[in-house]
């Protein structure tokens, strides 16, 4: 399980990708889920937005959906913002995709070792507890020391 992967598998996986469905993001610009799910469709990448209790509504120009397999095209990474208990369902639901996405994405603080497992055998690269926005920042140069390296004060993201 790729609890601690490589730079060289973080940078391939946010060069490879061009699209993110953000399970458990939040209307609210304050909560991670927004702002990560935001900074991703800034920097180019087509966010598909999943949260159940705001499907239909519109964030980042994109209708939300209430599951993956509403998401009308197929997509690159399922990045979770949703607590670990969650994750097997998801990953399930990924693995029920058409189309399967290539990787799996939990957030800070969101492992599963179980549905991790079950997921490299499916044949995903699964990243656990990190997050794409911040790997992208340091990765890439973004990342600004000294202040809100995280981006959860600055609205101008």
């Amino acid at each position: 399980m790729t609890t601690n992967p490589s730079d060289d598998l973080l940078r391939d996986v946010l060069r490879r990708s061009k699209s993110f469905a953000c399970v458990g993001v939040s209307p609210n610009p304050v909560r991670p889920s927004h702002y990560v799910a935001r900074y991703l469709s800034l920097k180019g990448y087509k966010v598909f937005p999943v949260n159940p209790g705001q499907a239909g509504s519109i964030l980042f120009g994109t209708e939300v959906r209430a599951e993956l397999a509403d998401i009308p095209e197929p997509f690159d990474v399922v990045d979770i913002f949703r607590r670990p208990e969650a994750v097997p369902e998801i990953v399930d639901a990924a693995l029920a995709l058409p189309v399967r996405p290539k990787v799996i994405w939990m957030q800070i603080g969101v492992t599963h070792a179980e549905a991790a497992a079950k997921a490299e055998a499916e044949g995903f690269t699964v990243i656990q507890n990190r997050c794409p926005k911040i790997e992208y920042q340091r990765l890439f140069g973004e990342l600004r020391m000294g202040g809100f390296a995280t981006g959860i004060i600055s609205s101008k993201l």
